[in-house]
């Protein structure tokens, strides 16, 4: 894994998934951007199973940003390896089978998102 202070910062060689930016996965409080490769590498088999595109709402955050938006205190967010799918245009359980056959194992189930990670097994 990689930290990047600012989402422009990512090489271009540092970079190989092909439906994703920096941009999209940077901290919305900073612009720093966390690059966990599995998490990434899942993240685009996700995409590649859907077939069509699908919004990131939040991915890393950092520990400060988290803190001020009131995430929980060991957010997977943290650790670069968590994102909030937008289900705008898809459905819930599409998404979430995609997820789960992509090595996603952490689930939370909310009204306009879901949200994947690569921590444990448990759902919310």
């Amino acid at each position: 894994m990689v930290l990047y202070d600012h989402y422009s910062e990512v090489p271009e060689e540092a970079w190989w998934w092909e439906d994703f930016t920096p941009y999209e996965i940077r901290c919305r409080g900073t612009g720093a951007v966390l690059i966990v490769p599995h998490a990434m590498d899942s993240l685009q088999m996700m995409r590649n199973i859907i077939n069509r595109p699908f919004t990131i709402n939040s991915a890393y955050r950092s520990p400060l940003y988290n803190a001020r938006i009131g995430g929980a205190p060991l957010s997977r967010h943290k650790v670069g390896d968590a994102f909030d799918i937008s289900l705008m245009g898809h459905n819930k359980e599409d998404l979430h089978e995609a997820a789960v056959q992509s090595g996603f194992q952490g689930f939370g189930f909310y009204r306009t998102f879901i949200h994947c990670d690569k921590g444990g097994i448990r759902t919310w």
